[in-house]
């Protein structure tokens, strides 16, 4: 049976190729999941500016939320905090028992393509379709403070003075999210909670048994 390592080993040589293949707006990002925060472990361009030791995007967190379940997503779009619009797609990786362990992504920065696009609509009197906005950034902190920033909208109040009862829809929120699937994100959301990480891990496991 093949082993994660052999595998990860094999798609590192194989990650510049594939960026070449489609030139300078293409960019392929290899990730270990089990290296945590820190889990792209190749990348060749430069679309989301990661580098290799850099953080999951909370497309890679939706993936490790669905564990072994996890399934190739293609072909979506999404939109990075400057403005960027990247259509990519992110297969996992599984190994030798079918264990879903990391994932290969293709971002390819279809910017010029949508801004065509959108001339074309508005001629046509069209409204532009919405593109959700994604964080790629190699600090896991930023991804985190994203995703909570998300649930504060929905909630309208800053997540550090929530009751208890709105802190555990929240950490379930956040758990359903793939956010606690990473290594080292509980002390995170903790601090960023404004609480100790005992309290955090006693709500956690509340969540889950409901």
């Amino acid at each position: 049976m093949e082993t994660a390592d052999a595998i990860l080993d094999a798609l590192k040589g194989l990650v510049p190729g594939l960026a070449a293949t489609f030139g300078r707006s293409c960019e392929v990002v290899l990730h270990d999941y089990r290296l945590g925060d820190r889990s792209v472990v190749a990348v060749a361009g430069e679309v989301t500016g990661r580098h290799v030791g850099g953080a999951t995007s909370e497309i890679g967190l939706r993936m490790l939320a669905r564990g072994d379940a996890a399934e190739p997503e293609l072909n979506y779009v999404t939109r990075t905090e400057s403005g960027r619009v990247i259509k990519s797609s992110t297969l996992p990786l599984r190994d030798g028992e079918g264990r879903v362990f990391g994932a290969l992504c293709v971002n390819l920065d279809v910017t010029a393509l949508r801004q065509a696009g959108d001339l074309l609509a508005d001629l046509a009197g069209l409204a532009p379709a919405t593109i959700p906005a994604t964080t790629f950034t190699d600090d896991f902190d930023e991804v985190v403070d994203a995703v909570v920033r998300a649930e504060e909208l929905a909630l309208a109040k800053p997540v550090d003075s929530l009751q208890r009862r709105e802190r555990l829809r929240l950490l379930k929120a956040l758990d359903e999210r793939g956010v606690f699937a990473v290594r080292g994100a509980a002390p995170r959301i903790a601090a960023r909670l404004g609480i100790s990480r005992a309290s955090l891990y006693t709500d956690l496991a509340e969540c889950r048994r409901g």
